[in-house]
């Protein structure tokens, strides 16, 4: 990818030395909840894409990091944040030093997290901020504040999720992967920030359209992506659309509905299914296919962003 935002330039990052696996896999999968109503359904690997920046993380990330050029990169997240572990690792991958600004002054006094463990292993420092200074950290004064306190005023910035118009630009190789392949009507994924969505939908052909499963609750995600279409691309573009009834409670809820219907699909078909992002996306597809939403005959593209081990879908 070229354009005004995107080094092309001898200092921009070889991220081929990472070797990812692209176009992700492709694969049909046989499943009579869909097929008794005429439905084909398609998975689309993208947890395959590369063992540390896996699925949507790779998307969203790469065209970032060209454009860090081998400076600090600094983000967001939470404490438990899947990003944060997707930046660590692109990190220690490339040799770029890696700063996480995390939600929870209180969490500087305790030990890591599992999660956060992995982000030092991989050689991110830490810069925790109280709670509502992260709720403000998209204001231009607030963000300088952090950046001069973490020691990072020369870092490259990536929002929280990674969500940015770089990122969109990155993800629409996603639907262009789609693109008439095989018949596809339909790409679902499940949705956090918005942005991998807001690529995809720009990706597909006139004739297809992406279906976004929103993870959280609040009913906000559309804007989001009308925000970040119009960052990216300047107006909106592509057939998509949003179903805001399978979150099972927001961000990192589950349910034991939840949990008993992502091990029946994977004792179906042997694939493992992340929890807080797939498992919800699956579902949906499964019951809105069960209210008959899809005519016969549709092709759905389900992407599988993220596995139970690695960083999911944001």
């Amino acid at each position: 990818m070229t354009g005004p935002d995107v080094p092309d330039t001898p200092e921009a990052l070889d991220l081929g030395v990472l070797r990812p696996r692209l176009p992700s896999p492709l694969r049909e999968t046989a499943d009579e909840r869909f097929a008794r109503h005429g439905v084909r359904l398609l998975l689309k690997r993208d947890d395959l894409i590369h063992p540390g920046l896996v699925g949507n993380k790779w998307r969203k990330l790469a065209p970032n990091l060209r454009a860090a050029a081998g400076r600090t990169v600094l983000t967001f997240g939470g404490a438990y944040s899947n990003h944060l572990r997707a930046t660590a690792a692109a990190g220690r991958l490339l040799g770029l030093p890696t700063i996480g600004v995390v939600r929870g002054q209180e969490l500087a006094d305790r030990p890591l997290n599992p999660s956060l463990a992995r982000c030092a292993a991989d050689g991110m420092r830490f810069h925790f901020v109280d709670r509502s200074t992260y709720r403000r950290k998209s204001e231009p004064a607030t963000l300088t504040d952090v950046l001069r306190a973490a020691a990072a005023e020369d870092a490259y910035v990536i929002p929280e999720g990674g969500s940015n118009p770089l990122a969109v630009h990155g993800c629409t190789a996603l639907g262009e992967e789609l693109r008439g392949h095989g018949g596809i009507d339909v790409a679902a994924l499940a949705c956090g920030t918005g942005g991998t969505l807001a690529g995809l939908a720009a990706g597909l052909a006139p004739d297809q359209r992406a279906l976004g499963i929103p993870v959280l609750r609040g009913g906000f995600l559309a804007a989001e992506i009308r925000t970040l279409q119009g960052e990216a691309f300047g107006g909106p573009r592509g057939d998509w659309s949003l179903d805001d009834r399978f979150h099972f409670g927001g961000y990192a809820r589950t349910t034991p509905e939840l949990d008993a219907f992502a091990a029946d699909f994977e004792r179906r078909h042997g694939l493992p299914v992340e929890r807080l992002y797939v498992a919800k996306m699956l579902y949906g597809l499964v019951a809105l296919t069960e209210e008959g939403a899809f005519p016969r005959g549709t092709v759905i593209a389900a992407v599988i962003t993220g596995r139970p081990d690695s960083p999911a879908a944001l």
